[in-house]
């Protein structure tokens, strides 16, 4: 299915999130008469600048559908600062406070929480094969307390990303692949781009980054290997270090293809995947129906409508690039 295509499908999607959301609001509004205050808990593996966007997307998802901060709800948000380490520690916190709901992001922050409370309702905003990961029992009824939305329909399309870079960039031959190999899930993604390697010809090598301290080694590692390109991996904690990561991928004048459009608006130089902000701001729609009373086992998990080709042209043409018009056709957004 071609980008276009899925940017017409995900128009739709949106028309009908939308009047979803709007149908809704009376209800929430009902919920809001009996004079219950609740307490949403949000939990991050990043830095609270580093996903401002993410908390007021999921902000504005509320207030469309009629909660005012501060008056219908209160937000517990936390942060674990790029240290996986200390998502368990913030989970039984927000445990602790007995939130009503907790959102989250990432399937590192989802594990936490699922070993933190198997009864207070949890929607999570982003999810990678959320079965395969062992969080729910399938998309159509997750059975126990998560639901919210996943951000593919199956691994495989994280290959795409490779194949993108590979038609920007037509003569690389070898590429490096960034991932980290914690969170569960992960390593079918780094499988799916590494058989996408082979089949179209293009040698790899995998590199493994836990935390921020190990990006300047796994960036010697690639400048040492002669890499042509570089394919970074959704991972909360390679997004918290997107900053670096592209000001390494320039300073070593490296082609990037990455799943967040974030790394190409300060400099990357293309990305494929889901809009984080929009499936936080659609968790909002999970987070109502739970505090009107449904049960997470019983709502569906939804899957993204839209994967979204962004090009940052001014980096390409620092990269001495020249992106195919057939490429930059197919984009949704070209950054000039």
């Amino acid at each position: 299915m071609s980008s276009r295509d899925l940017a017409t499908i995900n128009r739709r999607a949106f028309v009908n999130g939308f009047v979803l959301s709007v149908l809704a609001a009376p209800h929430a509004a009902e919920a809001q008469q009996a004079g219950k205050v609740y307490r949403i808990g949000v939990l991050y593996t990043t830095t609270p600048r580093e996903v401002d966007h993410v908390n007021k997307a999921l902000g504005d998802g509320l207030r469309q559908l009629g909660y005012i901060e501060g008056k219908h709800f209160f937000m517990e948000r936390r942060f674990a600062d790029g240290r996986e380490e200390r998502l368990p520690a913030l989970a039984t916190e927000l445990v602790r406070l007995k939130v009503d709901v907790i959102v989250t992001g990432s399937n590192s922050v989802i594990a936490a929480v699922k070993n933190a409370t198997a009864t207070i309702p949890v929607v999570m905003a982003v999810s990678r094969d959320p079965v395969g990961a062992g969080f729910i029992a399938s998309l159509a009824r997750p059975g126990a307390n998560i639901t919210g939305l996943a951000n593919d329909p199956s691994p495989e399309i994280q290959g795409k990303n490779l194949e993108f870079l590979r038609e920007a960039a037509p003569r690389i031959s070898r590429v490096a692949l960034l991932w980290n190999p914690i969170p569960p899930g992960a390593d079918i993604y780094r499988k799916a781009v590494e058989a996408t390697a082979r089949k179209i010809g293009v040698a790899s090598r995998t590199l493994d980054v836990r935390t921020r301290e190990e990006l300047e080694g796994a960036f010697g590692t690639m400048v040492r290997d002669r890499a042509e390109g570089l394919v970074v991996l959704q991972d909360p904690v390679l997004f918290s270090a997107r900053a670096e990561i592209v000001r390494l991928a320039t300073t070593h004048r490296l082609p990037g293809v990455y799943a967040q459009s974030e790394f190409v608006d300060i400099g990357g130089l293309m990305s494929y995947g889901v809009n984080i902000a929009a499936q936080f701001r659609r968790a909002a729609v999970y987070v109502d129906r739970i505090l009107k009373g449904a049960t997470p086992a019983d709502l569906a998990v939804e899957q993204p409508a839209q994967f979204e080709l962004v090009i940052n042209v001014k980096t390409a043409k620092a990269l001495n690039l020249t992106i195919p018009p057939s490429l930059l056709a197919r984009a949704d957004q070209v950054i000039e």
